[in-house]
Parts: structure tokens; sequence; C-alpha cells
């Protein structure tokens, strides 16, 4: 008697779980799939912008908006909802650079792969914003990969998580100020409001903070044990407050003076030792930053939409007003879109989305 053949996953749900699972062991591994993505809208300033020339707009960095991102394959798809939520809602997307940060390897053996790569990035945002003002700005993996620890997540450990601070360094000592923005966010109102927060006289960037938190989690009982190092916060002038690196408005000018890309890599370089926190970037930067900065309003940052970082379980908005909406932690909007499985929120992002449908692209 025959017994009755098992029956096959279906072929998507099989391709998403090889994904999945190279994920798990190859934290940078992106699907080889070419994604399209259709052609935005063009944006225009409004009447009261003031006027600067395209090849002007570098040089003109106090009246322009400079955002900077990663760009990378994998979440490419994000990236472009962002560009696009930046130049939907703001009063000035003419007058706005954009700034992206890609992988590279120092490696012979790497360059090709890498100026391919980069080739690909760049023709895929000139053919869906043929009107963009940016540059593409290369990152060799090497200067941080002998830094990087495991975290409690493979995904954080992609040496472009930590090109953030490096940013002083890659762009040009003519941009003063720039927006910081992950790729799995949405903004909702006017990013000229964001970056014209004042820093005051001293402070090196602004982000919102949530000291609410319990700060001491982001470290090791390794690093509260030790008197030399759990006094790091203790002569700061404010309370040591956890905030998202996802969002940031930074003075490059102060950063360079200040030497701290170097800062933030002397605590990579003890965690290597020691062993003092568990979350990828964040915590150097709360090392270096907190308690330090300029704190910015909540609704700039509605971040924790994609869950926690082990299940990615469907969130709820924090109460109060928004301006950018971040799916921060492991769920991302797109991939729950995807498969069909959407959060409530993830209707907020789906509107931003510019990637060809199999429909579009068969008509």
């Amino acid at each position: 008697m025959k017994s009755n053949p098992k029956s096959k996953p279906p072929p998507h749900l099989l391709y998403f779980l090889i994904i999945l699972s190279l994920s798990f062991f190859f934290p940078c591994v992106s699907s080889s799939r070419k994604q399209q993505f259709k052609e935005a809208p063009q944006f225009y300033n409004s009447p009261n912008c003031p006027s600067i020339e395209h090849h002007d707009i570098l040089s003109s960095s106090e009246e322009a908006v400079h955002v900077a991102m990663t760009l990378d394959t994998t979440y490419i798809r994000g990236s472009m909802a962002a560009i696009l939520s930046v130049l939907q809602h703001s009063s000035c997307p003419q007058n706005t650079f954009f700034h992206f940060v890609c992988s590279s390897n120092a490696n012979a053996n790497a360059n090709a792969n890498a100026n391919t790569n980069a080739s690909l990035l760049r023709a895929t945002i000139s053919n869906a914003f043929p009107y963009l003002n940016f540059q593409l700005y290369p990152f060799d993996d090497a200067v941080v990969s002998n830094l990087i620890s495991t975290s409690i997540r493979a995904a954080l450990d992609c040496p472009l998580n930590y090109a953030r601070s490096y940013l002083p360094n890659l762009l040009p000592p003519r941009v003063k100020r720039v927006v910081y923005l992950d790729s799995d966010l949405v903004l909702v109102d006017d990013i000229a409001k964001l970056a014209t927060t004042s820093l005051g006289q001293n402070s090196v960037l602004a982000a919102p903070e949530y000291c609410n938190a319990n700060f001491t989690s982001y470290f090791t009982p390794t690093f509260w044990s030790n008197p030399s190092m759990s006094l790091t916060f203790a002569e700061r002038k404010r309370k040591a407050c956890y905030f998202n690196t996802g969002v940031m408005v930074i003075d490059l000018e102060r950063w360079r003076e200040g030497d701290y890309t170097r800062k933030i890599e002397e605590w990579m370089e003890l965690q290597k030792r020691m062993r003092i926190y568990e979350l990828g970037s964040l915590p150097p930067f709360l090392l270096v930053f907190a308690g330090n900065i300029v704190s910015v309003d909540h609704r700039w940052n509605q971040h924790g939409l994609g869950g926690d970082n082990f299940r990615g379980l469907c969130r709820d908005l924090h109460p109060g007003p928004v301006s950018l909406l971040h799916w921060s932690g492991k769920g991302k909007p797109w991939m729950r879109l995807d498969a069909n499985r959407p959060c409530p929120l993830d209707a907020l992002w789906a509107p931003y989305d510019l990637l060809k449908t199999s429909f579009s692209l068969d008509s």
C-alpha cells in the first residue's frame, strides 16, 4: 500500500526559508534577484525656498538639507521608500542633497564585485529619482571589520551598520551638518524642521532620547562591575539616556574636531577584549554621547515598529504626534507585506513602496 506523498511547500516559501537561513549564518547576504523600481514623481521647491544652483548645492551647506544614508542591495527597497518620503514631505526638495554610503572592499579580488554593486545602486537610484541630488561614497569594510564583535542578531554585525561612525571622514569637509537616517523608516513631515535643530554651543549630535528605558540593560555585568568603566556616565552633565542612532542630526565639524570616530573605535577595541555589551553598533554611541546630546521630540523617531530583535512582533505607535515612523527591530514592513502577514502599521509604509510588482512588469 502506497503512502501518501508529503506535500511540498510552495516554491516562494522555500526561497524565503533559504534566504532566512542564509541571513542567520551570513548576516550580510542579500538576494541575487534584481529588484526593479518605478520612477518617482519630481518634486519642486515652494516659492519661499532659497535658490540654490544644482552645481552649488554641496557648497551651500547652510542653505541645503544634507541627508546621509547607507545603501545596500538587501535594504534598497526600504531606502527607496525613505527617499520618496523625504522628498514628498519636504517644502524644499530641490535643496535636499543625499549622501549614500555603500559597502566596498580594499581586497583586489573583491574590487570587481564592489564596483558592480556600486554601479547597480547608483543606477537604481538614478532611474527611480532622475532629478535627485546625490553622491555615492564607498565604505571599506576592512576599516571596521576587525573591530566588530558578534551581537544578539547577526544582521547587526554587517560592517555597513558601523559606517555612520565614519560619516565625518567620508563626506566632504564643506558639509557642516547632516541628518542621518536608517533605511527602514519613512517621514511624514518636513525634514527641514529636523535638520535645523539647534545643537547649542557644544553638542555634536541631536536625537530623540528615551530616559524611561533601562539604561543598564545595554551593557553587560562585566561593564557595570568594573569601577573605571561604570563611572563613564557619572560625570555627564545630564542623565545618560538611551537614544536610537537611526535618526540623528550631526554637526560634522564638531565631530571632526573632537575625533569622535576614534573614541568610538576605542570602546569597540575594549569590547573585543572584555565583552561589555551585546547590541551591535548602538552601545559605542551611547558610551561616547549618552547624556551629552540635544534631545529631539519623540515625534521624530516613532521607533520599534519592527518589533523586538528575536520575534519581530507587531507593535503600536507610542503616544503623541508623529513625524517619522521607524521599523527598527527584526521585522521589516516589505518582508511582512510580501509574506502576506503584515502588521497593521505596515499599511503606513506601503504607499511609499516603489517596487514594481509582477503585474506592472508584465504590463
